[in-house]
């Protein structure tokens, strides 16, 4: 199945892409001096994916928080925790997936000393895509799953809408994919809202278990 040509999931004509990198350190390296897009400026670096090249199963979350810019590494502040934990649950170690985001680098806007998250716009996901093609290309996952609306998009196209398709496994280029939600909104629930925390993370580790039976 071919991606969709829109916005989201086409990078810029234009755009520097790598050539074709041999390993993922390779492209690690090479990821580090990106420049492509302004959210460099005022980080640590590029936050690229870990894991093995030889990992059956690849998580493709939104972009490094705070915590995760901080240490150069994904998924390591509370939404991390709760990913971890969930992982546990839907019998999947996480040192055998690799785990990785759309976007490369800390969107933020600062409020005093706090560096408050920002949803990446559809230009940061461009930017970075030839990152996460590398990626794509050399881990090459049986099952990969996408947290959250931005990680949706950026593979499906902007007309996914995670509410509708969630939990729904489709065909996706030599790959089954999963859309599931982001461990942040289940840290972001609001009762006031209809949001219950405890069942979206039920329906979470449920998505990730269904993956996870993919691999059979």
């Amino acid at each position: 199945m071919t991606e969709p040509l829109d916005l989201f999931s086409t990078p810029d004509a234009d755009a520097d892409v790598p050539d074709a990198a041999p390993d993922l350190a390779t492209l690690r390296e090479r990821a580090a001096g990106c420049t492509a897009c302004e959210l460099y400026e005022g980080t640590t670096g590029t936050v690229f994916g870990t894991g093995p090249a030889t990992a059956r199963m690849m998580f493709v979350g939104e972009q490094p928080g705070d915590q995760e810019d901080r240490a150069l590494e994904p998924f390591v502040g509370p939404a991390g925790r709760l990913f971890d934990g969930a992982l546990v649950e839907a019998g999947i170690a996480r040192e055998d997936a690799y785990v990785t985001n759309a976007v490369k680098h800390f969107s933020f806007r600062r409020q005093g000393n706090r560096r408050i998250h920002q949803t990446p716009k559809a230009g940061h996901v461009r930017a970075c895509r030839p990152w996460l093609d590398g990626e794509l290309a050399l881990v090459r996952p049986h099952v990969l799953v996408t947290l959250g609306a931005t990680a949706g998009k950026a593979l499906l196209g902007s007309s996914f809408r995670i509410t509708a398709e969630r939990g729904q496994p489709r065909p996706w280029q030599d790959t089954t994919l999963v859309p599931t939600i982001h461990p942040s909104a289940i840290l972001r629930a609001d009762p006031d809202r209809g949001q219950d925390a405890e069942e979206m993370r039920a329906g979470f580790v449920e998505d990730l278990r269904q993956a996870a039976e993919l691999l059979s």
